[in-house]
């Protein structure tokens, strides 16, 4: 951006000392080394700062500093959450919901996603973690997000949701192609318009069909002494959709690729199945997938920046696992780290509802992963794609074992 732009893309309130560019879609490096490249903004830019790009907005990259936006509900809401800002963009519930109205909605929500209703879904939850990584042992290859980290949460997540298993290539389709266009207003809304109407058709077969499934149970259950809406059972299905078809998936691919260059992870995991738990948790340290906007409701001064309303905001959650100030060699990968706090599902009132289930489908999968494919590598000259934005993903990841 030339000097003469950035100057029209900087409002008055923003303090010229606070302005660093960067793209959360396109800056250079993150379609080659996502996490890495966001790392530098650390090094490079205040821990807030003002991009002019992509609309202006600020980014908040520090554990600290994030932690004060995502719990400050009297000065931010999450209820516009496009960058660049989108007329009459989709709203999910309860996400774009801020407090205390959301916690209705969380509170209808978390009996499905609870501890106790994880533990229920152990067998589950194992048994398609077999299916998935038995399918590929023999091989002796795999592309791993085709072939195992999509198919095994997702799967998990259709049984569920309810949903039509003979629909996954479909759905996935969809909400690839939805987190893929973001800043593209034309085709997220054609997306959005897709998605709830393939959730409009879910809830309609269920009202016929009601069955043991969270999306009967939410046709079912109260808020508030009165059912959910039609409109309220769609963009809360809306949202359970996205999250539940690509989140987890994207968690696991970046494990998976970095842990191909660490075989003494490897052997440390395959010879003590027990430090399993510590090894999830160093991953999602090192690996969220998510960044969150909010929009500024009330003009506040803080962390060194004037917030003015109708500011747009983004917390980089990925960062706050890998904040130099928390942690001592963040990039490192180390099990018996200590201190392994992170933001991977957020905090406070929008903590996401499914990291139990997250964290146990990623517990169980490694485990059987060290169990029955043992040491693993990358296939070698693959060119790595990344997908930057609100939700990153790794596209492809090859994977070889054995002689192969």
């Amino acid at each position: 951006m030339n000097a003469t732009a950035l100057a029209s893309a900087v409002p008055n309130h923003v303090d010229p000392a606070l302005v660093h560019e960067f793209d959360m879609y396109e800056d250079a490096g993150i379609r080659r080394d996502l996490h890495n490249s966001y790392m530098r903004l650390h090094k490079e830019a205040p821990s807030t700062f003002w991009t002019p790009l992509n609309g202006g907005h600020w980014m908040v990259t520090s554990y600290d500093d994030i932690t004060a936006v995502v719990m400050d509900n009297e000065h931010f809401s999450t209820k516009e959450h496009q960058i660049p800002r989108v007329p009459d963009a989709p709203r999910m519930i309860p996400l774009h919901v801020d407090p205390p109205e959301n916690m209705f909605y969380r509170q209808l929500l978390m009996p499905y996603f609870s501890p106790k209703a994880v533990r229920a879904m152990d067998e589950q939850i194992e048994k398609q973690a077999h299916r998935f990584v038995d399918a590929i042992v023999a091989r002796g290859k795999c592309e791993f997000v085709a072939d195992v980290a999509s198919q095994f949460p997702v799967t998990v997540f259709m049984i569920l949701m309810g949903l039509p298993m003979d629909r996954f290539a479909d759905f996935r389709d969809l909400v690839v192609g939805f987190f893929s266009n973001q800043g593209n207003e034309q085709k997220v809304a054609e997306l959005s318009a897709a998605i709830m109407g393939e959730m409009e058709a879910v809830i309609a077969h269920k009202r016929e069909n009601p069955a043991d499934d969270l999306v009967t149970y939410l046709i079912q259950g109260e808020i508030k002494g009165r059912r959910l809406t039609q409109e309220e059972l769609v963009l809360t299905t809306f949202l359970i959709f996205l999250g539940g078809m690509d989140t987890v998936t994207n968690a696991m691919s970046f494990t998976a690729r970095l842990i191909a260059t660490r075989p003494d992870v490897q052997r440390r995991v395959i010879e003590d199945p027990d430090c399993i738990g510590n090894f999830v948790e160093e991953a999602l340290r090192l690996h969220g997938v998510v960044n969150v906007p909010r929009i500024v409701k009330k003009d506040v001064d803080m962390l060194g920046a004037k917030f003015r309303v109708n500011d747009m905001v983004l917390c980089t959650l990925p960062l706050a696992g890998r904040d130099p100030k928390i942690h001592d060699n963040p990039a490192d990968f180390d099990i018996d780290r200590k201190d392994k706090r992170h933001l991977t599902f957020s905090t406070g009132a929008h903590l996401c509802l499914g990291h139990f289930l997250a964290r146990a489908e990623m517990k169980k999968l490694f485990s059987l992963w060290f169990e029955k494919v043992g040491e693993y590598r990358l296939k070698p000259d693959q060119e790595l794609v990344y997908r930057a934005g609100s939700v990153m993903s790794l596209e492809e990841l090859h994977l070889e074992w054995g002689r192969n």
